[in-house]
């Protein structure tokens, strides 16, 4: 890869990897307490199995975003690194989605089903929650983008090879 074509693969990797990092930080620590009818309850992330898998699935991500930062230019990995970044942007995709759908419901309530929305009573944690999905939002944009890219510049020459 040509130097600016490296500059701006790193500037994207970094911008994915802080993201990521910074939704997994975020979620880790929302946690609030309340009352509610003279019963107190404390909810955090791990209450909730989709706030678990964004939290791990940010944190696998965070860290592969981590070690490619490391990855020589010539080296014949950025091949490999095309395929993961297509399986960590499909990951962090399934995480937020599941993610979003808790937290519409903690917002919103389903009146059909009988659940009441949460939001009222734990704003500080639904605000925290808010933060961490926006993150994650950014991070899975960042890899998208740094997927086009590998696509178009590692995976273009070999197309345009003649046998």
């Amino acid at each position: 890869m040509g130097k600016t074509k490296r500059i701006f693969t790193l500037l994207l990797r970094l911008m994915a990897f802080a993201a990521t990092l910074s939704a997994t930080i975020v979620m880790v620590s929302s946690h609030e307490t309340a009352s509610f009818f003279a019963v107190s309850f404390e909810v955090k992330y791990s209450d909730t199995p989709a706030f678990k898998y964004f939290v791990i699935a940010n944190a696998i991500v965070s860290i592969y975003g981590f070690l490619v930062l490391f990855l020589p230019s010539e080296s014949l990995l950025w091949r490999l690194v095309v395929a993961l970044d297509m399986v960590f942007t499909l990951l962090l995709g399934s995480s937020i989605s599941a993610t979003l759908a808790i937290a519409q419901v903690g917002k919103k309530g389903n009146s059909s089903a009988g659940w009441l929305p949460v939001c009222g009573q734990v704003p500080k944690y639904c605000h925290q929650v808010t933060g961490a999905l926006v993150a994650g939002f950014i991070g899975l944009i960042m890899y998208l983008l740094l997927l086009l890219y590998s696509i178009h510049t590692i995976l273009n020459p070999l197309l345009l090879q003649k046998t």
